[in-house]
């Protein structure tokens, strides 16, 4: 028999208890959240339902899923039904992938005020792609792309950045034709560069002087002034990395290549390979040393903390639409921009509707084929109540007990 792989779930279900006892009181809500339902996820503790084959009767738990977007497991079919809407946006051109980083100076800042500054580096990126596009020395178009916020390195280290999947032109100023970019280049990456870092820290020391902007701990120095001064002078005297890509091959492979941003998180139990006398070994891609695949290993309760850094603040959007593609004028600009590049109509690839189980977050959905007989269907006979946590680090650690029994 095969061991079962392993899962992010059960590293935490096995070191939590140590690592509260290091961190406990240095943890956010968010964080403790993530840390209670990723070991509930599929278990008795978020109920679920009992399935029965109509033909040989043979019966089975389908226990819910936890929906946590930093659930590795869960993001699976909230990424399939949203690429399901995403492909009929798609345009007839070719689409380009470029990359904002975050300096690590700014790294703790962002730490200990990450709805602020995360929001800030989405905000500073998108502005600086509109207006360099809107030049008539380089595109002179309205652009419209997506947007997706990153935090992790493959290290898990933090390393913010965001990824923006752009569309190769754009609606004339004049808002009468396409204009389409150079074959295989978007738009110079050095300007790019400068005009993101001096919009990112214009937003930035505009909130510092509205005092909103917190420093607690090694940070704490920050709050004065001058201290902080000294840290944006630094910033402002380094080059900013913005880096883009070749360009994808159309909008097929746009799809799959979102597929690899969109839901991702910090790790996925793919990464994992094996636990072994209190440390987490796990595959990561080592970009300094020409993209090697390596293992890394970390004690449980660093793994632990490491992939912590990357939950964001409660009802932070992570993917967001800029431009052209903005929520508001989305489908009006998208008909506009099919006439100019004469498209025509365009559906969902495939035509599909909302995946089985999305409202109820089962873990399998119903009428399903039977595993024993493989000619009955599995349907819902009866519904397995849920516990009720109040999310305590006492209810963190009951839940990771009841887990690691059941």
């Amino acid at each position: 028999m095969t061991a079962e792989p392993l899962e992010l779930a059960a590293i935490l279900r096995d070191y939590t208890p140590a690592f509260l006892d290091a961190y406990g009181d240095r943890i956010s809500p968010e964080q403790r959240r993530v840390l209670r339902d990723l070991v509930r996820c599929r278990t008795a503790e978020l109920g679920g339902h009992v399935e029965q084959c109509d033909g040989c009767g043979h019966q089975r738990n389908a226990y819910n899923s936890c929906r946590n977007r930093h659930c590795p497991k869960c993001q699976a079919a909230a990424r399939a039904e949203w690429l399901d809407e995403r492909a009929a946006e798609l345009l007839a051109t070719e689409y380009f992938h470029v990359v904002f980083t975050l300096p690590a100076d700014l790294g703790p800042v962002a730490l200990q005020n990450p709805r602020l500054v995360y929001g800030t580096l989405l905000q500073a990126s998108a502005q600086s792609l509109l207006q360099l596009a809107r030049d008539p020395k380089h595109l002179g178009a309205d652009i419209g792309f997506l947007a997706v916020l990153h935090t992790w390195g493959q290290n898990l280290h933090l390393h913010p950045h965001v990824h923006c999947v752009v569309p190769g032109g754009g609606i004339a100023l004049a808002g009468d034709r396409w204009l389409s970019c150079r074959p295989d280049f978007f738009l110079p990456v050095r300007p790019l560069g400068r005009l993101f870092r001096g919009k990112f820290l214009a937003m930035l020391q505009r909130a510092y002087e509205r005092g909103l902007l917190g420093f607690h701990g090694q940070q704490q120095h920050l709050a004065d002034p001058l201290a902080f001064r000294e840290l944006m002078a630094s910033c402002w005297q380094k080059e900013w990395v913005v880096y883009a890509k070749p360009p994808f091959g159309g909008p097929e492979q746009v799809l799959k290549y979102l597929a690899r941003y969109t839901h991702r998180v910090a790790i996925s139990n793919q990464r994992l390979v094996k636990v072994e006398e209190g440390q987490v070994f796990f595959r990561w891609k080592d970009y300094a040393q020409g993209n090697q695949q390596k293992v890394m290993a970390l004690e449980a309760v660093e793994f632990i903390r490491r992939f912590l850094l990357h939950v964001v603040p409660s009802g932070f959007v992570r993917i967001r639409h800029y431009g052209l593609l903005g929520n508001r004028v989305r489908a009006e600009n998208l008909a506009r921009c099919r006439v100019l590049l004469g498209m025509g109509q365009v559906t969902a690839a495939g035509g599909a509707g909302p995946s089985q189980g999305k409202k109820d977050g089962a873990a399998s959905g119903t009428e399903t084929r039977c595993p024993v007989c493989g000619q009955g269907r599995m349907v819902r006979v009866s519904k397995i109540e849920p516990a009720d946590p109040d999310g305590t680090e006492e209810e963190v650690l009951r839940v990771v007990a009841a887990a690691d029994t059941s």
